[in-house]
């Protein structure tokens, strides 16, 4: 519209006049611009570092790689933190989500304090989380002296890294989870009731599909904390060489040992299986967004 038409009907004409005409308002700058403060930040925070990390496990070729990797003792604590993270984000996926489900869909005494306490992992020092479950479940503790009484040892054994890796990664769930489920229209679950759909088939083909991204990306924010962690499992996992000895522990080791290429090379084979592992996730949970998208379109 040009100023002449616009004094004509009366209307108040669009800063810039003709030049305005197609243009948008944004609030941060432009595209290019916003790519490349991106880009820098992403840069200096995440990828020199990681690069750097391959450049110096590179010193040992793929022969020294090959043979740090396949070590025995090096397998078993890639083996036990991986397998305790995808064991502990699974519990974690289906307890986070019931956990979630009471806040949002139930009022009880007490409510706030405890949806207040589910963040206590965020704030607490992983170190004192570690010391707590050990004296919890320890031989001598308030409930490992009763679980060891009908033969489950908990502590200084992967059941007990499990525990410690449930304890810190539950509040990534929760606070997944919790607002996808508040915006869950209740009206559609009473629709399927009054259809005849019992309570399974509510959930399964109702409230199910809203929450399976929300699920999947909390579980894998439960596993990424999982696999790295540190202070709160080294005192209740008990450091077993190939029993209950973790990968950043070994990192720790090989450090103090001054063999600064080994433990790059442990590093970068942990982050290789997280990469693949968050990669596959994100993926599915990239192609069920697009499958429910198709299917309210």
């Amino acid at each position: 519209m040009t100023s002449s038409t616009a004094l004509e009907t009366g209307s108040t004409p669009p800063p810039g006049g003709v030049l305005a005409r197609g243009r948008r308002h944004r609030v941060i700058p432009g595209f290019g611009l916003s790519l490349g403060y991106t880009m820098a930040w992403l840069g200096l925070i995440v990828l020199i570092p990681l690069i750097g990390l391959f450049v110096h496990s590179a010193q040992l070729g793929w022969e020294g790689l090959w043979r740090i990797w396949t070590e025995p003792r090096v397998l078993a604590a890639l083996k036990i933190s991986f397998g305790t993270a995808l064991a502990a984000a699974a519990f974690n996926a289906v307890m986070g989500t019931l956990v979630a489900w009471v806040f949002v869909r139930y009022r009880f005494p007490g409510r706030r304090l405890f949806d207040a306490m589910i963040d206590l992992p965020f704030a607490l020092p992983t170190a004192v989380a570690g010391i707590a479950l050990t004296a919890l479940y320890g031989p001598n503790g308030w409930l490992g002296r009763w679980l060891e009484a009908v033969g489950i040892k908990v502590a200084y054994t992967p059941l007990g890294i499990t525990v410690a890796l449930v304890f810190i990664g539950l509040p990534f769930v929760v606070r997944v989870v919790q607002p996808v489920l508040a915006e869950v229209e209740t009206e559609l679950e009473e629709a399927a009731a009054t259809l005849g759909a019992g309570r399974w088939q509510t959930v399964r083909r109702v409230v199910l599909p809203a929450l399976w991204p929300a699920v999947l990306a909390g579980f894998a924010l439960s596993f990424a904390r999982g696999v790295g962690e540190y202070g709160s499992v080294i005192f209740i996992a008990g450091n077993i060489p190939q029993v209950s000895e973790i990968a950043p522990l070994l990192i720790t080791i090989k450090l103090e040992e001054f063999d600064y290429a080994g433990a790059t090379a442990i590093a970068a084979a942990m982050l290789l299986l997280s990469f693949g592992l968050l990669l596959l996730i994100n993926t599915l949970q990239s192609r069920i967004t697009r499958g429910e998208r198709r299917a309210g379109g």
